[in-house]
């Protein structure tokens, strides 16, 4: 069923207007009386019946809500060492399909793409605008943000503020079997970009609180580890 994130949803009516609206009526070419779902943005999804459709304004008669299935009881925001070219895209997406709540790209050592102020902010609309449309095809009960480009060391020190942290290392860990499980509520991941970390920014990660965990044997592509590791702590937490 389509599913549009508004602001605010009234008790009885409410009315979908913009960009959404123009979809509805142009490309989903919806009638009166079929169904969609609103959704707050916060978590609670709102069942509701197409009055009357024009151009650029939708009038929906609401008529229960929920709370969203589709949230998972963890919250992961996941760290992303930038990487190069447009894999931050994929990661973006992917993320949010499999349950992230934040996505923070961070400039670690070894990292080749180093855009400038401008860049990055070009850059992280775009990915804010991946992240709901990804948001809006997996069934999000919320969207989830794409923070600003942050500096390693700023990063580290932020998670450590809200949960625990596993920073993800070539090098060894622990499984995420043994990291997590069904009491986890906030997690941060930390994913080096295509070189790894080096050495002295996991020894910063550890002196900060951060455990340091292994996805196996096999070395992922840093477009793969978020994916695979988001998915192993869902499974872990109770949330697939």
């Amino acid at each position: 069923m389509p599913r549009f994130f508004i602001n605010y949803v009234p008790e009885e009516q409410a009315v979908i207007t913009g960009e959404d609206a123009r979809h509805i009526a142009r490309s989903l070419r919806m009638q009166p009386g079929e169904s969609l779902i609103l959704c707050d943005s916060i978590g609670t999804d709102y069942n509701g019946r197409i009055e009357s459709i024009a151009d650029n304004e939708i009038v929906v008669r609401v008529l229960n809500f929920c709370r969203s299935v589709a949230e998972p009881g963890v919250n992961v925001t996941v760290y992303q060492g930038l990487p190069k070219a447009d894999k931050m895209d994929s990661i973006v997406q992917k993320s949010v399909e499999t349950g992230a709540v934040k996505i923070v790209p961070v400039l670690t050592a070894r990292c080749v793409s180093r855009p400038d102020e401008k860049a990055a902010a070009k850059k992280n609309t775009r990915w804010q605008k991946i992240a709901e449309e990804a948001a809006k095809q997996s069934g999000r009960g919320i969207i989830p943000k794409v923070g600003t480009l942050t500096d390693f060391r700023a990063a580290v020190k932020q998670a450590a503020q809200s949960g625990e942290i596993i920073l993800f290392f070539e090098g060894g860990g622990r499984s995420i079997a043994e990291l997590v499980n069904r009491k986890t509520g906030e997690l941060a991941v930390f994913i080096g970009p295509e070189g790894g970390f080096e050495q002295a920014e996991v020894d910063f990660a550890v002196q900060n609180g951060a455990s340091i965990g292994t996805l196996g044997a096999r070395i992922l592509r840093t477009e793969t580890a978020p994916i695979a590791a988001l998915s192993a702590i869902m499974l872990a937490t109770g949330n697939m």
